[in-house]
């Protein structure tokens, strides 16, 4: 994560900060930014304010952690699909990663960053931001991985790759929707598949 949690001092903590900051990372993904009170990260994290905002700062500073912790737990497929040998190989890693995250029986479904880059209120405007910086820095990773995959030659000429990032990440992004919505396996499972299908062709 980008943000180390705070060293103990003095009286060790009478938590699992790791723990604690699993279940905040809960309550965000389910409820949002807004829509996760206080009350509702204490109760999830086990935790008395006070114990929180020695731990992990205020609400937004908690979210940020929280979002790092996603990241590098939730997202991780997005590295491992950038580094597939071909572009469609990329697409289906991505795809594949984004259903099997989006569907976990143990987890909110949809998608944390879709969830906090639409629909925010003033409170979260700072937080909208970070998320969509974030999500640009990733979907700039992608258009690199298609550039290169033109000139290497592993895609039509005739291909925008910049175009197919973002209908890529566009598909996903719909899933997150989907998903969060209520769409079964199945449905969610035959927008990878068809998103494939689309893929051109040399």
């Amino acid at each position: 994560m980008k943000d180390a949690l705070p060293a103990c001092k003095g009286r060790p903590r009478e938590f699992c900060t790791e723990q604690a900051l699993a279940a905040a990372l809960r309550v965000f993904w389910s409820k949002g930014y807004e829509g996760a009170s206080m009350a509702d990260l204490t109760a999830a994290m086990g935790i008395t304010k006070p114990s929180l905002y020695a731990a992990f700062g205020n609400k937004e500073a908690l979210f940020h952690k929280a979002l790092d912790l996603y990241e590098a737990e939730k997202l991780a497929y997005i590295g491992e699909a950038l580094n597939q040998p071909s572009a469609r190989g990329v697409a289906r890693c991505l795809l594949r990663g984004a259903f099997e995250a989006m569907t976990c029986q143990f987890e909110p479904r949809g998608c944390l960053g879709v969830i906090h880059s639409v629909a925010c209120g003033s409170e979260a405007e700072s937080i909208k931001a970070e998320v969509v910086v974030r999500n640009a820095g990733a979907q700039a990773a992608l258009l690199a991985r298609f550039e290169r995959a033109k000139d290497e030659g592993d895609l039509p000429a005739d291909v925008d790759p910049q175009g197919l990032a973002r209908c890529l990440y566009a598909i996903i992004q719909g899933m997150a929707v989907q998903a969060g919505a209520g769409a079964s396996r199945e449905e969610l499972e035959s927008l990878v598949e068809t998103g494939l299908a689309l893929w051109p062709s040399r």
